[in-house]
């Protein structure tokens, strides 16, 4: 059966949207993630993922891909919906916490994030 996770991620980021809040994702980081890993405390990182923040945000049922600006730098990310812990509204922190699956790339039908026009790969 597939996971509700991303489908209630899609909603919740919909929902912000359409009340012009600023969506945050909270993620569990392992070698799975591809985030900048200075930004990264305690195995975790928050981002900001509202539409005027980052480029090429796709939620499908597996992957959250986009790319984000830290410090001036732009970044690839990848997180594996499997790892996400929250998403919520920054203004008043409403939004919904999520269990950390356990993610294994053979348990998947997809091994590697989506590829963008740049190429995303998976850095273990």
């Amino acid at each position: 059966m597939t996971s509700q996770k991303p489908y209630l991620i899609r909603a919740i980021y919909e929902w912000c949207a359409d009340n012009d809040f600023t969506p945050h994702l909270v993620t569990f980081v392992d070698a799975n993630t591809q985030v900048p890993q200075q930004f990264v405390r305690e195995n975790k990182i928050v981002l900001n993922i509202a539409f005027s923040a980052i480029k090429n945000l796709l939620i499908d049922n597996q992957w959250i891909t986009f790319q984000a600006a830290f410090s001036g730098t732009t970044h690839d990310i990848a997180i594996p919906v499997a790892n996400v812990l929250a998403l919520f509204a920054k203004e008043n922190s409403q939004g919904m916490q999520f269990e950390l699956e356990n993610y294994t790339p053979e348990s998947t039908t997809a091994t590697n994030p989506p590829t963008k026009s740049g190429g995303l790969k998976l850095v273990k």
